[in-house]
């Protein structure tokens, strides 16, 4: 999830505006492989400038799922960022463990500029049009998904509410935005004046306040749990979550939802929402959820408080 951080308070302060859905759109397939990354800023560049990227091991039309790993991943990315902005770490990662892995870039701004953008009904159903696509080549009987902030709810939505539980085995959030954000303690103001502009969801999208803790589209999403039956579900959380406040909004409340705060793993990593997709530990753990059998110990090391933020938001201007 890349965001233009300033702009985006000052959009909280304003609205609390939930969109209507948009005209449903078909989802866009990147084709022209690019190379891997190790920082979430430098992929945010690269898929700036080269639009129609795809992360490298990502939507290979000759890929047949193993014996061993016979779902294929499908990656869904967050906010105003594309499927190699936020997907150029893990993929490699995936491609070298056997995983067939395919990625989409939902929900189009009306001025085709941004990605992340639309109502998340809309883009949840491009997702299902998308999964359909991708049963339909490997010939898989279910997929596992992964999607990153946004994309958590994205998949989620389609998971729990358009019967995609039907084909998914593994829903893995990375910063889920479960139970919305506070936009750094402005939400409860916004809730408590709701005054919509338009200009603010032209701006940046119904999507963006649709994720705003005590929305209406949460609320509807979350009634009668959070989780639906048959699938596993694994929410992977930072305590030092800027943009979702408080962290344990990113954590499910069913009973047998898998919960893991990274610093319950590696204390010392102190990853932040803007470079979660990025992290060694954090991709080790979603190795570890897509295959648990395998008892895969992730990486620790030190990363420090704010690490990266900077980077990424200059970046994304």
């Amino acid at each position: 999830m890349k965001i233009r951080l300033p702009l985006v308070l000052a959009a909280v302060c304003l609205s609390s505006f939930i969109g209507l859905p948009l005209a449903l759109a078909a989802p866009v397939v990147p084709d022209v492989p690019g190379p891997g990354q190790t920082s979430h800023g430098d992929a945010i560049r690269y898929s700036k400038a080269n639009p129609a990227a795809t992360p490298p091991g990502v939507n290979d039309p000759g890929c047949v799922p193993s014996e061993d790993h016979p779902n294929p991943a499908v990656l869904v990315h967050g906010t105003d960022a594309s499927a190699y902005a936020d997907w150029a770490g893990l993929s490699p990662v995936l491609a070298a463990a056997g995983y067939c892995a395919y990625a989409l870039d939902y929900g189009l701004s009306p001025d085709g500029t941004s990605y992340g953008y639309n109502d998340i009904r809309d883009s949840a159903a491009e997702l299902r049009d998308f999964v359909d696509s991708v049963l339909a080549t490997t010939g898989a009987g279910a997929v596992d998904l992964v999607g990153y902030s946004q994309g958590a709810a994205v998949t989620r939505y389609y998971t729990n509410r358009l019967d995609g539980a039907a084909v998914v085995d593994k829903w893995i959030g990375i910063a889920s935005p479960t139970y919305g954000g506070n936009a750094y303690g402005f939400s409860p103001a916004v809730q408590a004046v709701p005054v919509a502009t338009s200009a603010v969801s032209h701006e940046f999208g119904p999507a963006l306040v649709q994720l705003m803790q005590g929305s209406t589209f949460l609320a509807d999403l979350n009634s009668g749990g959070d989780t639906v039956p048959d699938v596993e579900y694994t929410s992977i959380a930072t305590n030092v979550d800027e943009t979702i406040q408080p962290y344990t909004n990113a954590l499910l409340r069913d009973p047998g939802a898998h919960n893991i705060v990274v610093q319950d793993v590696c204390p010392m990593d102190n990853v932040a929402h803007f470079t979660f997709t990025y992290d060694p530990t954090t991709i080790g753990l979603v190795l570890g959820a897509l295959d648990p059998s395998a008892s895969i110990r992730p990486p620790c090391g030190p990363v420090p408080l704010g690490a990266g933020i900077l980077d990424v938001v200059m970046a994304s201007h």
